[in-house]
């Protein structure tokens, strides 16, 4: 045989024992696994039923134990409720002890009130038996004194009655005239002693007003840089205050003239810095000037809180205390407006202490009763109106607002207070050189000029200067043509001339002017 043959039969004769053998050791193997696998659930069962047998002693034993515990829980229970029975019947006999004695109480109170009763109606039987006797005995002695007098009761009672009321009528119109007598003598006597009282502990000064304000000059020569190439500067500060300068032949000295007291001291500052600068051109004036009404506006901040804490009134508004200090800058009748406020207040404090009311309300409705002063050059209606505006604006009290408006009689005033700060402002503006009519009539004209050019359209602002000889118009350009400004001076003049008295007459001087700004960068 070939010899590939003979390999192939032994080959296939491999394969047949290898898979002879597989399967023989397989089959043992299963035969080996179920015996095991049966052994294991022989074990198993065994377990099973002694963990069952195990539960069922466990289970027996709970609930023999739970019996037991309910059979204790319930004889516990069961001497709690005989304790508390025990408890609760012992409680009832001692109420039914407390109800008996009580009832053996109030039949023994029952007893003694019956006892008194009886005694009460003995009494009040012999009352009555006692009152019918008076009564038989008033009527017979009444009987007695008709026939005496010859008058009935009633008529004796009417008598009576008649002659007292005549007899306490008398008397009493005799008492009430001596009693107004005294009174008014002694509220005379007091008024005046309260006023003279007042009036000598308030030593208030008088400062009397001015329009205008000297500037000293280091030497003659500043005046010319004063004024400026053409009179530029001059007229720039003029412009921008609204303040007149007077450069005459006063050696070294400027004279600043206005009606408006801040313009004034904004005008004086101003050129004092520039004069001590020395670069004196429009630039610098516009910058000047800025820095003076700074400064004036911090001076009027701190001119009202010294009002306040010199007449120690506190708790006013901010704003309020700013149109205090504007009042340092305002006059009425020659005299300054803060000063008068302050004395007012002063007066009203005084006057207050001795008449008894509150003090400090008093002051406080003084310091204020004129605080429109401070803005009516700038705001249509009287100082009072304003005043009134302004105090319920900013929160004051009732009583303040009905002094602000009463202290001129325009409104009747409602406290006492209003009454007092009436007297004080008399007081103060009545005393000798207190007051000058002409310079409020002049102020008035000043202010009356302004108002008028304010009014026609297109103009900026307004400034009455030269003691009121001249108002100087400022108008915007973009409003005003040139041309426009011919025909809107002639409309003011002729408006001024219809509406005003003055003697001589009146420059209106209108001023255009155009200004372009930018920067170097």
């Amino acid at each position: 045989m070939p010899t590939f043959v003979i390999i192939a039969i032994v080959v296939v004769m491999i394969v047949a024992i290898i898979v002879v053998t597989a399967l023989v050791a397989s089959n043992m193997s299963v035969q080996n696994y179920k015996k095991n696998e049966e052994a294991k659930l022989g074990d198993a069962e065994e377990k099973a039923r002694n963990i069952i047998d195990e539960a069922l002693k466990t289970a027996e034993t709970k609930k023999r134990e739970a019996l037991l515990e309910a059979k204790e829980e319930a004889l516990r229970n069961k001497n709690e409720i005989e304790r508390e029975s025990k408890e609760r019947r012992a409680e009832i006999q001692r109420y039914e002890k407390r109800v008996l004695s009580k009832e053996e109480a109030l039949d023994k109170k029952a007893e003694v009130l019956e006892r008194k009763e009886a005694k009460l109606n003995a009494k009040d039987a012999e009352l009555d038996r006692q009152k019918k006797e008076l009564t038989e005995i008033k009527n017979s002695h009444l009987q007695e004194l008709e026939k005496i007098s010859g008058l009935t009761t009633e008529q004796a009672k009417e008598y009576l009655l008649k002659s007292v009321e005549e007899d306490v009528k008398h008397e009493t119109a005799v008492l009430v005239k001596e009693l107004d007598r005294k009174a008014k003598e002694e509220a005379d006597k007091r008024a005046k002693d309260y006023v003279v009282t007042a009036i000598q502990r308030c030593a208030a000064d008088h400062v009397a007003e001015t329009t205008i304000s000297v500037v000293q000059l280091p030497n003659d020569e500043m005046k010319g840089r004063i004024i400026g190439r053409e009179g530029r500067n001059i007229r720039t500060l003029e412009t921008l205050t609204g303040v007149n300068l007077i450069i005459d032949d006063t050696p070294e000295a400027v004279v600043l003239s206005g009606f408006d007291g801040v313009r004034r001291e904004i005008a004086r500052i101003a050129l004092e810095k520039l004069i001590v600068d020395g670069r004196i051109h429009p630039a610098r004036i516009e910058e000047m000037v800025e820095k003076a009404q700074r400064e004036v506006e911090s001076m009027i901040r701190e001119e009202g809180e010294a009002a306040t804490l010199e007449v120690g009134v506190h708790g006013i508004n901010p704003e309020l205390i700013r149109l205090l200090g504007r009042m340092k800058f305002r006059t009425s009748y020659g005299q300054n407006a803060l000063k008068h406020s302050i004395e007012v207040a002063h007066l009203s404090g005084l006057l207050a202490g001795e008449i008894g009311v509150d003090v400090r309300t008093a002051k406080r409705a003084g310091l204020l009763h004129d605080i429109g002063k401070s803005v009516d050059q700038e705001m249509e209606g009287t100082h009072v109106q304003i005043g009134a505006d302004l105090c319920r604006k900013y929160k004051e009290s009732g009583i303040v607002i009905n002094v602000v408006e009463a202290h001129h009689g325009d409104v009747e005033p409602e406290t006492l207070i209003a009454c007092i700060v009436q007297a004080a402002d008399t007081i103060s503006a009545a005393r000798p050189g207190a007051r000058r009519e002409t310079l409020e009539t002049y102020t008035n004209r000043l202010k009356q000029l302004e108002d008028i050019s304010n009014g026609f359209k297109g103009v900026d602002k307004s400034f009455a200067i030269q003691a009121g000889r001249e108002v100087r118009v400022m108008v915007v350009p973009d409003k005003v043509s040139d041309d426009d400004m011919i025909l809107l001076a002639r409309d003011i003049s002729k408006q001024i001339e219809d509406e005003l008295k003055y003697p001589g007459q009146i420059k209106v001087n209108v001023i255009r002017e155009s200004r372009v700004t930018d920067y170097a960068k």
